[in-house]
């Protein structure tokens, strides 16, 4: 299973993604990372779509979170849901299972934690022989909470050469500032920063501070 932290740091890990694609790429529509921070109420959801088929969905919900994915490349994309993936989610994830934005006919792994378990949860699976059966691993890498992991990303994605300064500041959940802005070069308007600050649910540093 992917080793992944406990629900609040990984809420903020995905808020950082988000804030930093949108920094990176004022067109919605090219972002991998987004977050949602007004969802539904009392709920939020970060995603990563690669516009290649290649997706997950997190569901932060006042029972937990929930976490879908879909991978085509590996064997268990030739028969999805895979059996077993899909099995024993508690019933307080109703909602995430039967949303149809999360395309669950589309799904290669599953995760899900209760506010109160001690570790993330998924089915009795019988994974087939590969290094990576259902591709988590690949596609939740980006979660390990190391800056340097999106660096090299972005590198590849964004063709920039990132301040690895900048974005432990992000990493950090430090309030967002125009210098951070700056920092990464980024062509779009600030205030039009700050408006994608407060759907992601990102902190923004008061002008006065």
């Amino acid at each position: 299973m992917i080793d992944l932290p406990a629900i609040e740091e990984l809420r903020r890990r995905t808020q950082s993604l988000a804030m930093l694609d949108a920094i990176l790429s004022p067109e919605w529509e090219y972002r991998y990372y987004s977050f949602n921070a007004r969802w539904n109420a009392g709920e939020m959801m970060a995603s990563m779509r690669d516009g290649c088929g290649d997706h997950w969905f997190l569901h932060f919900t006042p029972s937990g979170a929930f976490l879908k994915g879909f991978a085509h490349e590996p064997p268990m994309a030739e028969r999805a849901p895979w059996p077993g993936v899909l099995d024993n989610v508690p019933q307080l994830f109703a909602s995430s299972l039967n949303e149809p934005a999360f395309m669950m006919e589309d799904t290669t792994f599953c995760l899900w934690r209760e506010v109160d378990d001690a570790g993330w949860q998924q089915g009795p699976i019988t994974f087939p022989s590969h290094a990576d059966p259902d591709g988590s691993g690949a596609l939740l890498r980006i979660l390990d909470g190391d800056p340097d992991t999106y660096r090299h990303w972005a590198e590849d994605y964004y063709a920039v050469d990132l301040p690895i300064a900048a974005i432990e500041a992000f990493y950090a959940f430090q309030p967002l500032t125009q210098e951070f802005v700056a920092a990464l070069k980024a062509a779009n308007d600030f205030e039009d920063v700050i408006e994608d600050a407060a759907e992601i649910g990102y902190p923004v540093a008061r002008k006065d501070a």
